[in-house]
């Protein structure tokens, strides 16, 4: 099969996040499909920008899967650059719907951006070449930016996106919703029950099976020999390991340390983001002696760190919007990890209760999340491991990119 990607924000594991395309592509390939990923050439989640020539497509070949970097306006903030980098992506979509090769004439096309503008040349080519169109679902747009941003509906980009987000869901031959609980509204939307097909995030578990060697980072190894130090001192440690910004309510995770600082409980915070210096400074106004901040690790240490701490935390703020279901990809790598998991997210789904790998809890609630650490510290060990085996065991067996890839490859069939 001939698959186009199309992923305004498509990364790799050389130029970091997003890395879903990445992955099911690299998959796809394995099994003799032909396979190019679209994508813009600037990207606020990109760790790494790719490396452009002169023309307004440039092609690398990366493990096997084609990249085509659509050169587009650079922006940096929300506002109107961005909306003019989305723009200029879309043209370019269109654009290369006229330069499409004969050897790289599509079966399948992915509509794949976090917006839904791109569904527009997407069913272009897809009609110009008899393809099949698949309309692939990150966060329900319009009713993010509306909800979690406080846009009105009557906002000339909000009708925009809702006239595009409809236009998907009646002319795609397939929907794959990265969201459990989001068919109702797909349908209420114009999409068919039969074109649903639910796909969550997952994890390359090959990177955890042969993680690298830490003495190759210095850091990350002076990290682990403090988390051993920690608990061999007779601390129980919990980590959270990942940005650090408005939507995962790291003040609640210090107030927690607050309330048990006397109990033996290191609370490390992993990674940086735009709240990382108002934490710090959070934190060091209460005096708390049991938080600490690390900076950011290299994506291929995760493995190797994430497996050190007795127990792994994730939280989001309260958010009417995940009603419909979250599918975080932390909470693919802690249950990899076979670590107990604190779950502070409440959602339509809860892994974390499904694997029955950890303790859910009401999100925001300081006092629930304390309790939630004293319960696992003060578990038997065999019990805390047989809860890291669960997670394990729910995550490959429900999350594994060459299970999730197969499953995206019959949708398109």
């Amino acid at each position: 099969m001939k698959i186009l990607y199309i992923n305004h924000y498509a990364g790799s594991l050389k130029h970091g996040m997003e890395f879903r395309p990445f992955y099911m592509a690299r998959e796809w390939a394995k099994k003799g499909n032909n396979v190019i990923i679209l994508a813009a050439s600037h990207s606020h989640v990109r760790a790494k920008a790719p490396v452009l020539s002169d023309r307004i497509f440039t092609e690398e070949n990366i493990e096997g899967v084609k990249y085509l970097w659509a050169k587009t306006l650079p922006y940096e903030t929300n506002g109107l650059k961005r909306f003019a980098n989305m723009l200029s992506f879309v043209a370019r979509v269109f654009q290369y719907a006229f330069l499409i090769e004969k050897q790289d004439v599509p079966n399948a096309v992915i509509a794949s951006s976090t917006y839904p503008l791109d569904i527009f040349p997407a069913f272009f080519i897809a009609k110009k070449f008899k393809a099949k169109l698949v309309y692939e679902v990150h966060d329900l747009w319009p009713l993010s930016p509306i909800e979690l941003g406080g846009m009105s509906r009557k906002h000339p980009f909000i009708v925009l996106i809702q006239f595009a987000e409809n236009f998907a869901y009646k002319h795609s031959d397939k929907v794959v919703s990265m969201l459990p609980k989001t068919m109702n509204y797909m349908v209420e939307h114009g999409m068919k029950t039969e074109k649903f097909c639910y796909i969550p995030n997952g994890i390359e578990l090959s990177e955890w099976e042969n993680p690298v060697s830490i003495t190759d980072f210095p850091d990350v190894k002076n990290l682990a020999d403090e988390i051993s130090e920690d608990q061999r001192q007779g601390y129980f440690t919990v980590a959270y390991l990942g940005t650090h910004g408005l939507a995962n309510a790291l003040d609640n995770f210090i107030m927690a340390a607050e309330k048990i600082q006397d109990e033996k409980v290191m609370f490390y915070l992993v990674g940086s983001g735009p709240d990382k210096k108002s934490l710090v400074n959070f934190a060091s106004q209460k005096s708390l002696k049991n938080v600490k901040f690390v900076n950011p690790i290299p994506k291929q240490t995760i493995p190797i760190i994430s497996r050190l701490f007795d127990a792994n935390y994730i939280g989001l703020q309260k958010q009417s919007l995940f009603r419909f279901g979250v599918s975080p990809n932390k909470l693919m790598d802690y249950m990899a990890a076979e670590k107990p998991i604190i779950n502070a997210v409440e959602a339509g789904n809860d892994p974390v209760q499904e694997a029955n790998c950890g303790i859910s809890i009401p999100a925001e609630n300081p006092q629930a999340l304390a309790e939630a650490i004293l319960k696992l510290k003060n578990s038997p060990k065999e019990d805390l491991k047989q809860l890291g085996k669960n997670g394990y065991e729910f995550m490959k067996r429900e999350h594994d990119y060459k299970i999730l890839s197969e499953k995206f490859l019959n949708a398109m069939r």
